[in-house]
Parts: C-alpha cells; sequence; structure tokens
C-alpha cells in the first residue's frame, strides 16, 4: 500500500465515525433525509459513487485521481444521477407491489404482517424491474457524461459545454457496456444487491444505494480493462 491508500483510508474513516460516535450526528442525518431526501441523494451520490470511481481508478491505473480525471465534475453529475435514483427507487418501491396485487392477484397483507419470504419476493420484483427498466439508461447516461467530462479536460466548465451525443454515443464500446455491464452485473450483482436494498427500511435505501456506488467504481475500472483488452 501506498502513503495515498492511507490517507484515502484514514479520510474515509473520518467521514463516518462521526455517525457511529455521536449520537446527535446520526440523529441529525436521519432527520435531514426525512424532511430533504432528494438533498440528501444529491450529497451521498456525489460523495460515494465518486469515490468508488476514485477507487476504481486506482485500480486500473494505480493512481485516485490526475489532471483531466475531473472529480468534482463527476461528484456533480453523480449527484443529479443521485436524484433520478431516489425517484426510481420510489416509483419502483410504490408501483411494483400495486403491480403484483392488481395484476397478478397477489396478496400480501400488511406490511407488518408479512412473512420474510413475501418481502423478499417484493424486494426481488422491485430490484429486477428496477435493474431491467431504469438502470440500463441511468448506465449508458453515465457512460456518456464520463466520456465527455473525460473530452473535455476534466473541468466543470468543460462539463458545462454541450454533449456531442451521436459522437460519443458512437465512440461507447457497445460489446463491453452490453456483454459486461449489462449482461452480467445487471443480473449477477445489482438485482441481487438492490433485492437487499429493499429489504431495508426505506430510510436507508438510499445511503445503502450509495454505499453500493463504491463497488459500483470497481465495477466501472474493471469494465474499462475489458474494453482496453478488446
Amino acid at each position: 500500500m501506498k502513503k495515498n491508500d492511507f490517507l484515502v483510508i484514514g479520510g474515509v474513516i473520518l467521514l463516518f465515525l462521526p455517525f457511529f460516535v455521536f449520537s446527535s450526528v446520526f440523529g441529525f442525518y436521519e432527520n435531514f433525509n426525512k424532511i430533504h431526501p432528494m438533498i440528501m441523494s444529491f450529497i451521498k451520490f456525489a460523495i460515494l459513487a465518486t469515490l468508488g470511481e476514485s477507487i476504481g481508478l486506482r485500480i486500473k491505473e494505480g493512481r485516485y485521481n490526475y489532471r483531466g480525471f475531473g472529480l468534482l465534475p463527476r461528484a456533480i453529475v453523480w449527484g443529479f444521477l443521485g436524484l433520478t435514483i431516489q425517484m426510481a427507487f420510489v416509483i419502483f418501491s410504490q408501483g411494483i407491489p400495486v403491480f403484483l396485487t392488481k395484476t397478478l392477484g397477489l396478496d400480501f397483507g400488511k406490511s407488518e404482517e408479512m412473512t420474510f419470504g413475501s418481502k423478499l419476493l417484493i424486494a426481488f420484483c422491485i430490484s429486477a424491474a428496477m435493474n431491467i427498466i431504469y438502470a440500463p439508461v441511468m448506465m449508458t447516461l453515465h457512460k456518456i457524461t464520463d466520456l465527455h467530462i473525460i473530452n473535455n479536460g476534466g473541468t466543470v466548465n468543460g462539463l458545462l459545454q454541450p454533449i456531442k451525443m451521436g459522437e460519443i454515443m458512437s465512440n461507447i464500446n457497445w460489446n463491453v457496456q452490453w456483454n459486461f455491464v449489462f449482461k452480467k452485473t445487471i443480473p449477477f450483482f445489482w438485482i441481487p444487491a438492490h433485492t437487499i436494498t429493499f429489504m431495508l427500511p426505506p430510510e436507508y435505501r438510499v445511503l445503502f444505494a450509495a454505499l453500493l456506488g463504491i463497488a459500483l467504481g470497481v465495477i466501472l475500472s474493471l469494465a474499462a480493462i475489458k474494453g482496453k483488452s478488446k
């Protein structure tokens, strides 16, 4: 391990430690999260998903950042993606149980009366629907913005430039995007991971999803490595 590794580990510990040591800090987080879920979603994904990308870069190239990588623009993009993720969580977690009841005739009863098996089935269905319908769009949009940031020097001003959608989309490695990102990570990682997410109380779901952003950084680095090897 290098000096930067210890600095990053120390920074992560300092970031999370107050939530475990001081009940008032955790209480403030819970209260603010209930009142302003969209704001907290922006902040959580901006920090944690960007950290995941930085860790992914460390795995891929042995460094956490470089000139032109664009940590701040990436954090801004992840913040806005976090808003769409929060929206998707609400839509699918509310809509899929209604769909199962109204369309398939499944009656699970009240939440507090459900068996573990029923809760697991609902969580799996929510996760599967969200990751099949929403996740590919979000992942592709993220890939487009990722390339846009790199193409414009990794600056905030570059992020604000018009996105050359057609040009960027034609340069995406769709073989990796489809065969690895979509076909492998969605069924074998994201659907099981978000099944666990939707087993959690609603107030902790987006936080857990944001923590999974660290895993996303590792996945993105593996996808990049696969893309270079093709």
